[in-house]
């Protein structure tokens, strides 16, 4: 089995990083050719022409913007309709009923939406897949991915929904992260030391999440000591409409991904 990356940056690429631990049978490819032997070095794998790809590879994951979709896919369809490979695309708000139309059959397709920290394996990825793909197939194609982080099936329905939490979220814990080290700079903090209390704080809220049965808002209220502290802080939080903020970050990211299907 021979594993395909047409476009390898930030997120082709570290999607081909976690694939690398398991395989080295990688051909990758990139409009930036640079880019590509980068990448291709650094994983320990080859670099391939997209033509190579299709005609070569057994799945082959298409990393391009949505918008560049079509282009891509007009070139190599021939090759592609002919070879029948499984085809993985992470573009944001394409159906796989749309890529199997820019592709012109009915394709083996799996609709996968990544985060960024699978580049250090603690990613989330969600994975769909329609009719043409078995179930030994999404099996080893899991199993495949198990160095990305959460690899977790949803309903193509609710990919977009799921993509502008987990895929989008990244930038919003960014920005969180970086919002309150500030505020403690202004406390006295270093920078330095102030983003990475911050980072390790909210590592650690996560941890505390995933691997406990308590709602969020449960563990919140028992860090909240009547009169204390934090109770101010989350106050501040709530007179500036953070959860409504935070809920239309969500929605807005979602709309965005329907507009790219259009």
């Amino acid at each position: 089995m021979k594993y395909g990356f047409i476009g390898c940056g930030n997120m082709g690429g570290a999607l081909a990083k976690a694939v690398s631990k398991v395989t080295k049978d990688i051909l990758v490819s990139d409009r930036d050719e640079e880019k590509a032997r980068e990448a291709a070095a650094s994983l320990g794998c080859k670099v391939g022409t997209n033509d190579e790809i299709a005609t070569n590879c057994d799945r082959i994951f298409l990393g391009v913007k949505p918008q560049v979709m079509q282009s891509v896919l007009d070139d190599i369809k021939g090759i592609l309709s002919e070879k029948d490979p499984i085809i993985i695309t992470m573009a944001a708000g394409l159906s796989m009923k749309k890529i199997a139309s820019f592709l012109g059959y009915h394709a083996r397709i799996i609709r996968i939406m990544p985060n960024t920290p699978v580049l250090l394996g603690a990613g989330t990825t969600l994975y769909s897949y329609n009719d043409r793909i078995t179930d030994d197939v999404i099996a080893s194609f899991v199993d495949d991915m198990r160095y990305s982080g959460i690899v977790e099936y949803l309903p193509e329905e609710l990919i977009d929904a799921g993509c502008s939490l987990s895929g989008c979220g990244p930038a919003y814990m960014y920005m969180m992260v970086d919002a309150v080290a500030e505020g403690a700079v202004q406390c006295g903090l270093s920078r330095e030391q102030a983003i990475r209390f911050a980072a390790s704080t909210m590592k650690g809220a996560a941890e505390m999440v995933l691997n406990t049965d308590e709602d969020p808002e449960i563990l919140k209220q028992r860090v909240c000591s009547p009169g204390g502290s934090t109770i101010e802080g989350v106050k501040s939080l709530d007179a500036h409409n953070f959860r409504d903020i935070c809920i239309d970050a969500i929605k807005c990211a979602y709309k965005r991904n329907k507009e790219l299907g259009q």
